[in-house]
């Protein structure tokens, strides 16, 4: 008998359909996987929706379970949590995380997949790929305890990086955005919140995630003599520029990057298993409940997602639930 699924396509920019997918037979170390939910990141997902890649970033953007090419057709995706129907002993009947698209059941080998820990809902570990971003970033920032540290975005990955440096001892830490509405996430996560001219400057460390040239140029203000900004955001095929005159030299100012397709150096002897291994752990925090702003139905999806894209449904993490198709 066929193993049938369906999946979510990007048709082309700004269009997504749902389609039937044939599943092949699943190998000896092989798992079966039924989805629970997948989540929507807004901003990377919705750039790709809208066909924002450039074509020099093909290669580098693409997803560990991609089928397609960018702009599209392409089935792109990477927050799933779902249960193992068939596979190995060790993992039959777990809940687990795959970087995987939007699907209602798939194929992958067992290595891939994740266990979440019984301690963590399955509906809140969807949030395991950006709470792993924000685990890298922090392995490259390497923070210090008493520290004086902004966030400058509270979009997914900037909360998610505002949560886990709230546990740091002695820091004194502010999530800065231009929406107030930001402000009750902020609460939730137990951080103080600012607008973008009334954050506090001075600081040792300030990591940007609005993916906006104001932000950018905001987070140089804020920095103390011999700062950093690390850069999270990713711009697309978007220009920006920086002001690089005025004291950025005289003050010796640092802008580096961080990016979650290579573990920190600053960690070299740990693997991509362990670094997600740990953004599950860390996600028996029920505070960050607060990140999942919105959910739906699978097959709402591809009346959803231009809604996302277009900013009509505000979001940082959107789930989607998937029907018990037994």
């Amino acid at each position: 008998m066929k193993r049938t699924a369906r999946a979510f396509w990007l048709d082309s920019p700004g269009r997504g359909v749902i389609r039937d997918a044939e599943l092949p037979e699943p190998g000896e170390d092989e798992v079966v996987v039924r989805a629970l939910y997948s989540g929507v990141s807004r901003g990377t997902e919705t750039l790709v929706f809208r066909g924002g890649v450039p074509a020099g970033q093909y290669a580098a953007m693409r997803a560990p379970f991609q089928e397609g090419d960018f702009p599209g057709p392409v089935k792109y995706g990477y927050l799933n949590v779902g249960v193992v129907e068939e596979g190995p002993g060790h993992l039959r009947g777990r809940t687990v995380f795959c970087l995987y698209p939007h699907q209602t059941r798939y194929v992958v080998p067992a290595s891939a997949v994740t266990p979440v820990p019984d301690h963590v809902p399955a509906g809140r570990a969807v949030l395991a790929g950006t709470v792993e971003t924000a685990v890298n970033a922090l392995w490259d920032a390497a923070p210090l305890v008493g520290d004086r540290i902004a966030v400058v975005g509270g979009g997914m990955v900037g909360c998610s990086v505002a949560a886990l440096l709230a546990r740091f001892p002695g820091v004194r830490l502010q999530l800065v955005d231009a929406d107030p509405g930001r402000a009750a996430t902020a609460e939730a996560l137990g951080v103080d919140f600012a607008a973008p001219e009334e954050a506090l400057g001075d600081c040792d460390l300030v990591v940007h995630a609005s993916a906006s040239e104001q932000g950018l140029a905001r987070s140089l203000e804020l920095l103390a003599a011999e700062g950093t900004v690390l850069e999270l955001s990713w711009y697309g095929d978007r220009k920006v520029s920086l002001p690089l005159g005025e004291a950025f030299h005289s003050r010796r100012l640092a802008i580096r990057s961080s990016q979650v397709g290579t573990v920190s150096p600053r960690r070299a002897g740990r693997t991509y298993a362990d670094r997600l291994a740990l953004a599950l752990d860390l996600l028996a925090d029920p505070a960050l409940d607060a990140l999942v702003t919105g959910e739906c139905a699978f097959g709402e999806l591809p009346d959803v997602l231009p809604r996302l894209a277009s900013g009509e449904i505000p979001a940082l993490c959107h789930r989607v639930r998937y029907p018990d198709i037994g």
